[in-house]
């Protein structure tokens, strides 16, 4: 890409803030286009199947670029990420009280995120990566629970962890073993190194 050529545009199929803060951060231009996506549906679906975590983060995250991709010849970024406890799958929480007993459950115990992205063109995907993160939860008192979601509020919905670890959330755990941008949602580092090799973005 030439140093005076507008950067080709590009569309997040996200509603997630993070990601489109990371991306921008970045220096991406982007625009915002979340799909209507039944995910819950799909993933209880799979889950019934036997499906693993990083297969339903796979799949998921497959979907809904396909889905932004068919009617652009843009580039297109579509992620999900799923989080895995002692076999169990979870979900962003639906309510504060929902928030305080997931973050209970994962108290003192390690878990696993699963994130996966794509990247679309034409309606078809051209890229895909996927990485995972362990996370140990510390055993945090009660008080101090309640003092954080307090802080939060409605912001623990937003989070399948009900935790934000660029903020407060990183008190939570004892220790954390994965990238950094991958417990945020998006493989950063290596969705870049694609996008330069597509000449969307200087080298």
């Amino acid at each position: 890409m030439m140093a005076n050529q507008k950067q080709p545009e590009i569309l997040l199929a996200s509603s997630s803030s993070i990601r489109a803060k990371m991306l921008k951060d970045a220096g991406l231009n982007i625009t915002v286009a979340p799909v209507g996506l039944d995910e819950d549906t799909i993933k209880q679906a799979m889950i019934e199947e036997g499906a693993s975590a990083a297969h339903i983060a796979e799949t998921l995250a497959e979907l809904k670029t396909i889905r932004a991709a068919r009617n652009t010849n843009d580039f297109v970024i579509g992620a999900d990420q799923i989080l895995s406890c002692e076999g169990g799958i979870f979900s962003k929480p639906a309510s504060f009280e929902e928030a305080r007993d997931q973050l209970m459950s994962l108290r003192g115990k390690t878990h696993e995120l699963l994130t996966t992205a794509c990247i679309a063109k034409g309606g078809s995907i051209i890229w895909r990566h996927s990485d995972a993160a362990q996370l140990h939860m510390r055993v945090f008192s009660q008080e101090f629970l309640e003092r954080y979601l307090n802080q939060h509020k409605e912001r623990v919905l937003m989070s399948v962890g009900g935790y934000f670890l660029e903020s407060q959330g990183v008190q939570l755990f004892d220790w954390i073993k994965g990238d950094y941008f991958t417990i945020l949602g998006l493989p950063l580092i290596p969705l870049l190194g694609f996008l330069r090799e597509q000449g969307v973005m200087l080298t």
